[in-house]
């Protein structure tokens, strides 16, 4: 066939017939293929419970990743139904319109809806409780903070938590669980049953502090460190902001306090092996920085590389020379994980979960150490890591129900 088109085709026809092939092969044939084995692949019934207070838009960004890989592995309701990111939560839920939401949470259960909810659970993820406040939804939001309209992790779901942790549930913490604005109390609560103690710190990567290269500085972060610091803000490029619950701001400069400006999330050879995630990874967002205690093995941890003066820096402010990532803790047939960063944060597409192998393609296109695009982190680390404790977590389960 090949010989018969070289002789009687002209040329210009067989390089357009060969573009038509790559065309349809690439952009047809591989996306079916992708979608038929997806649909191969038997589903199963896992019992996941989300809350989420940071719900400020219909995105539903603070947990749609999450959503969207319990439905990539094909992991089900009990129903058999697929997981709605738009429903299957705890916290605020946002209206058609800005003024318009309603809240329906872990308060709003009763004791024994509550027990039948953990009876059904095998997995209970606290994505984000930091909430939600009255510049979120404005049309114009003010350049000062707002007033928090709702947030906070509180007693209910404390007392869910520790019910799931008694009963050997595998349980996921995320920043924000702990942080400001929960009570005091709660958090040390929380603290003391967890083995977790949060130093009061959270940081960010900022690209450039140079308030006329980056309007998008907040101002009140400006206005703070000035009033802290002798009315001086004199900083320009890269740098890692930190933020003290009391309102303390300390910045550590890219080339003179760190050399990593961006965190490297940096995983063990034996991390890398059980959850197939990198060796490092950039995360440019928000991350709270926390002690735990020898019970908990660490899976991965932050290095900001730090010199002479910013280790100086850090032991200043009672910080260590590296800060978890995530850790884990085994219960007895659980697990209890925590992740010191808003890991579930993540823009993907709702509609893309049924491709077999789509995370290939995208890891050929986003380096793990390629910060510039948003998504490289769920593609890169949030996506094996996810699928990892899933996948664990329905195995284990599926063994006690073959004991009981």
């Amino acid at each position: 066939m090949g010989n018969f088109l070289n002789k009687h085709l002209p040329i210009e026809f067989r390089v357009f017939f060969r573009g038509v092939l790559v065309v349809v092969f690439v952009f047809i044939l591989i996306p079916l293929t992708s979608l038929l084995i997806w649909h191969l692949i038997p589903s199963a019934s896992l019992g996941v419970v989300v809350i989420d207070k940071t719900v400020s838009t219909q995105n539903f960004q603070e947990h749609q990743s999450l959503h969207w890989l319990l439905n990539h592995f094909k992991f089900t309701k009990s129903d058999g139904s697929i997981f709605d990111e738009s429903k299957d939560y705890f916290g605020f839920f946002p209206g058609d319109k800005k003024d318009q939401f309603e809240i329906a949470d872990l308060s709003g259960q009763t004791d024994s809806q509550k027990q039948q909810i953990l009876k059904n659970s095998q997995l209970v993820y606290f994505s984000d409780t930091y909430g939600v406040y009255e510049n979120d939804l404005k049309q114009e939001p003010s350049l000062t903070p707002s007033k928090k309209i709702y947030g906070g992790m509180d007693t209910f779901d404390l007392s869910f938590m520790k019910q799931a942790y008694q009963e050997e549930i595998d349980i996921i913490g995320e920043f924000n669980t702990i942080a400001s604005p929960t009570k005091k109390e709660v958090r040390k609560e929380f603290e003391e049953f967890a083995g977790i103690k949060w130093t009061g710190w959270i940081a960010r990567y900022f690209d450039e502090l140079d308030t006329v290269l980056n309007e998008e500085l907040p101002p009140w972060l400006v206005a703070s460190y000035k009033k802290q610091h002798q009315e001086v803000w004199d900083f320009s490029g890269p740098a890692m902001v930190f933020l003290h619950e009391n309102g303390q701001i300390e910045i550590l400069r890219d080339k003179i306090e760190i050399k990593n400006t961006v965190p490297n999330i940096i995983s063990s050879p034996k991390s890398q092996d059980t959850y197939g995630i990198p060796e490092i990874v950039k995360y440019p967002y928000w991350i709270d920085i926390i002690f735990v205690s020898r019970e908990f093995e660490v899976i991965s941890y932050y290095d900001l590389a730090p010199t002479d003066a910013g280790v100086a820096k850090l032991s200043e402010l009672g910080l260590p020379r590296y800060f978890p990532a995530v850790v884990m803790k085994k219960n007895g047939t659980g697990k209890f994980y925590y992740f010191s960063g808003d890991f579930a944060d993540n823009p993907v597409s709702g509609s893309s979960y049924n491709f077999y192998g789509i995370e290939k393609l995208w890891r050929m296109f986003l380096h793990s150490e390629d910060y510039s695009q948003r998504n490289s982190f769920f593609w890169n680390y949030y996506y094996p890591l996810m699928g990892s404790i899933l996948k664990d977590t329905y195995q284990r389960n599926e063994l006690k129900k073959q004991k009981n």
